[in-house]
């Protein structure tokens, strides 16, 4: 169905009768009626039989009030006309639906509406010609609801009610939903409140030739039916209020019922209930999603047009059934994509750290909209010694149960990175862990270690795609490391490879979604990567490597319209280094004079670099560190300075036991060696080796 929001043009016979300007006919203009001519009186039907409609023999031209008897009239009349078929007896009751309560003078009513519809006398000009028969309404039945039902979120389903009813079927429309609305089948606590959600209604600027033209801001205008004076956007309703009474009896009412003339004022406001028309011109229809309440809607129409009929309830019915039942999948879908977005959120680093000699940067993009996080990630782990881990990961699957998989396998690298252990026992770890999961619980995973002092990286892998490094003259190589098997096979030995990782180099770590689909292989996706890669070198330079946010960008630039099959992971490490001048290493025997050595190293050291003005914090808290390793260390302790945007200093020893900071007593001699450290460095911190441990600080600059 499509929408003319900005043409209310005559429609041809056949329109659909939920098209707004479908509804929007002028009124035909009045022609001269013929003479009226004698007609046989019609025989009474025998009992029990039933009235079939009159049909024209050969040759006669059929009269009645429901035929058409030209062709400007066929053009010009209803906007549901039918020529073919005979007007029913409009003097012949109605059956009244069932559940519905017959209204007082609903019969009389009913044959003057049906005499004026006929004629199109008693309707103002411009206004929308009602509904004919019940063929109508099932017809804009079918057509609303198909209109509501296109709507995926909680707005576009409102319009889709608003628009598919006015004017066709009420001239304005209030939709009133529960604020906050309930998900699923949580309780929701404290009272029941109902906030304006949406109005709509017909504009009301005329055309010269007096039909009707959208207007985007309509002007307040004292003839309107009182929309802008509804002032009321939230209401409570109160247990055992009127309100509640008629929203727990789920069937629309007019608005003239005793109970919805109790309602309407708790529902708009004090005072605002005379804004709407009497005599059934509005329908209160509650919003009843699966279990519960959620709104109400009223349909309203103008005091001069025709009122709602007992089958106007059946109508709203549908409507406010359909809407709820929208809404309400709408907000779980919303609920649904909240769990995905904070699954996203939370199983994924929020911001990669910032490590000693390498620069990070990283993507991430689902497999759709619908699946916003699946089995890949990625992380980057600081490790002792200035080191940092760099991990990417793929768990079969993008679903919810993949993200889950993901996050223990993620949650366990960094365990086991926080050990300092190899990267062929991480895997190893990891491939335990996904056995314990579960007998299908497989993933690949490439882990490596990247050491700025040494320029060494060791790579480890598990069945992944092998990591593309970018050399700073624009060389992109595949880097050969063993394939493994995937995680979760289990039984099977992973190896370490140890490579070279030259300063101004770029790594470049993704999962098989970027290089791998339904119109190529892995292959031939890494090779397109590659030379993507020395593509964009090329544009910066053999001596200045491509900025690492722009090269990220350019690389998921290389997928097609089809190429999007699976989740995508990328981190991308730019190798900095630390220049050997700025790291000082010594190994200083477990005896009593290694402190007074240590402080006598490091002073020499930083006169070298120029840093006299911290030797001063720099020996003291050298001398508190050395003196707690060398008190219980059995073998050479390490001591390591390096110089980069801070001052780092390392201790290590082969003792594994961590230090604790405490608050020493004042009759104690010892205990304040980390009380020092943690007031005068920057930050300190401990780890644990496998070899012992390492305890470090860093001052500024």
């Amino acid at each position: 169905m499509t929408e003319h929001p900005t043409s209310y043009e005559r429609p041809q016979p056949g329109v659909d009768p939920a098209e707004a300007r479908g509804a929007l006919l002028r009124s035909p203009q009045p022609q001269a009626q013929p003479q009226a001519t004698s007609q046989p009186q019609a025989q009474p039907r025998p009992s029990g039989t039933t009235a079939l409609p009159a049909q024209a023999r050969a040759g006669e031209t059929p009269s009645g009030p429901g035929t058409s008897t030209s062709k400007e009239h066929s053009v010009n009349g209803p906007e549901h006309a039918q020529p073919t078929s005979a007007e029913p007896d409009p003097h012949r009751p109605r059956p009244t639906p069932e559940g519905i309560p017959p209204q007082p003078g609903a019969e009389q009513e009913r044959a003057v509406g049906a005499q004026e519809r006929r004629s199109g006398r008693g309707l103002p000009p411009g206004r929308p010609m009602p509904m004919r028969r019940d063929g109508d309404r099932l017809r804009f039945v079918g057509a609303a609801t198909r209109r509501i039902a296109r709507g995926i979120d909680l707005d576009e389903i409102v319009m889709g009610l608003c628009r598919a009813t006015v004017p066709t079927f009420s001239d304005a429309i209030l939709v009133y939903l529960r604020d906050p609305l309930p998900v699923g089948d949580e309780r929701p606590v404290g009272p029941v409140v109902l906030r304006l959600r949406r109005t709509d209604r017909i504009p009301e600027e005329r055309d010269t030739e007096g039909g009707f033209l959208p207007v985007p801001v309509p002007e307040p205008d004292p003839a309107d039916i009182g929309l802008a004076a509804l002032t009321a956007e939230l209401c409570e309703v109160r247990p055992g209020g009127a309100l509640n009474e008629v929203l727990r009896g789920v069937r629309p009412v007019f608005a003239d019922s005793p109970a919805a003339r109790a309602a309407l004022p708790e529902l708009l406001g004090e005072g605002n209930e005379s804004l709407v028309p009497g005599a059934q011109h509005a329908i209160l229809a509650p919003l009843r999603g699966r279990r519960r309440v959620i709104g109400a809607a009223l349909f309203i129409r103008r005091p001069e047009r025709l009122a709602f009929e007992a089958d106007d309830l059946l109508v709203a019915a549908q409507l406010a059934t359909h809407s709820a039942l929208g809404i309400d999948k709408a907000v779980l879908y919303g609920r649904e994509a909240y769990i995905a977005d904070e699954l996203q959120r939370t199983m994924l680093p929020e911001n990669l750290p910032t490590a000693t000699g390498v620069r990070l940067a990283s993507r991430y993009l689902p497999a759709a909209e619908t699946a916003r996080v699946g089995g890949d990630w990625y992380d980057a782990i600081p490790l002792p010694g200035s080191r940092v881990a760099l991990v990417v990961g793929d768990v079969m699957g993008h679903s919810m149960t993949s993200a889950a998989i993901m996050g223990q396998l993620r949650t366990t690298a960094q365990t086991l990175a926080g050990l300092d252990l190899p990267p062929q026992e991480v895997l190893h770890h990891l491939d335990e862990q996904a056995q314990r999961l579960g007998s299908d619980r497989m993933a690949t995973c490439l882990y490596a270690v990247y050491d700025p002092v040494s320029h060494r990286i060791t790579i480890a892998n598990a069945g992944h795609p092998p990591p593309v490094l970018l050399h700073l003259g624009g060389r992109a190589e595949v880097l050969r490391v063993p394939a493994g098997a995937p995680i979760g096979v289990g039984g099977v030995d992973f190896e370490a490879v140890e490579l070279d990782a030259p300063a101004g180099a770029t790594l470049l770590l993704y999962t098989d979604g970027l290089v791998e689909s339904r119109l190529r292989d892995v292959w031939t996706g890494i090779e397109q990567l590659r030379e993507k890669l020395a593509a964009t070198a090329q544009l910066t330079g053999p001596d200045h490597p491509p900025p690492l946010e722009a090269l990220c960008d350019e690389v998921l630039d290389m997928l097609g319209p089809g190429d999007r099959d699976d989740d995508i992971a990328l981190l991308a490490a730019r190798f900095d280094g630390i220049a050997p001048s700025d790291v000082a290493y010594w190994f200083l025997e477990p005896e009593d004079a290694a402190p007074g050595r240590a402080r006598r190293l490091a002073r020499r050291a930083l006169a070298r670099w120029g840093l006299e003005e911290l030797s001063d914090s720099v020996e003291l808290l050298v001398s508190e560190v050395v003196t707690n390793a060398v008190r219980y260390a059995s073998r050479p302790v390490t001591l390591r300075l390096l110089r980069t945007d801070v001052l780092r200093c390392e201790v290590g020893d082969d003792v594994p036991q961590l230090p604790r900071l405490r608050q020493a007593r004042a009759t104690d001699e010892g205990g304040r060696g980390l009380y020092l450290v943690n007031r005068l460095a920057r930050r300190w911190g401990a780890t644990r080796l496998s070899t012992g441990k390492v305890v470090w600080f860093e001052l500024n600059r």
